[in-house]
């Protein structure tokens, strides 16, 4: 199984279900190999894809690998997912599409935690602490979101 070639067929399925391929990954599964594609897009509201969406996009890469002999004789499972919260923010489209989430940036004077207020081409705005601050996208050597848990949205189901 040829990752460039499963590529070549990938892409453009996925391009035509409005996304986009983030990465693809081949393991060995014993006799069986497990392809992984991961997907992104702007989704329905700007934040990346839906649910719905990839399970679209994943009828599509079934059915377009199924016709294809990019994945060659062997056996497979094919997994397809969203690019995930944990993956670093490496282009600006992934700034965009986590504006109001909290990220911790590695830059040149040291790490900040803060949320996201906007971006713009040159980098992203900043409110750490409540101070607002406009960073560089060059600046950035490293960019996580942060997992938060809602306790407004926990009270709300112990209510229920």
């Amino acid at each position: 199984m040829k990752q460039q070639a499963i590529e070549a067929v990938v892409g453009p399925v996925v391009e035509q279900c409005g996304l986009e391929v983030d990465r693809i990954e081949i393991a060995s599964a014993g006799k069986r190999s497990v392809l992984r594609v991961y997907l992104d897009g702007d989704g329905p509201e700007g934040r990346g894809p839906s649910l719905d969406e990839i399970a679209e996009a994943t009828r599509a890469i079934s059915a377009v690998l199924d016709e294809s002999d990019a994945t060659g004789n062997a056996p497979y499972t094919l997994e397809v997912s969203s690019r995930g919260v944990s993956r670093p923010l490496t282009d600006p489209k992934h700034y965009r599409r986590n504006v109001g989430r909290l990220v911790s940036l590695t830059l040149p004077d040291g790490t900040v935690t803060g949320r996201i207020s906007a971006t713009d081409a040159e980098g992203i705005d900043l409110d750490a602490d409540g101070a607002e601050r406009h960073v560089a996208f060059t600046d950035i050597s490293r960019a996580v979101v942060q997992a938060e848990l809602r306790k407004d949205a926990l009270d709300d189901e112990d209510e229920e």
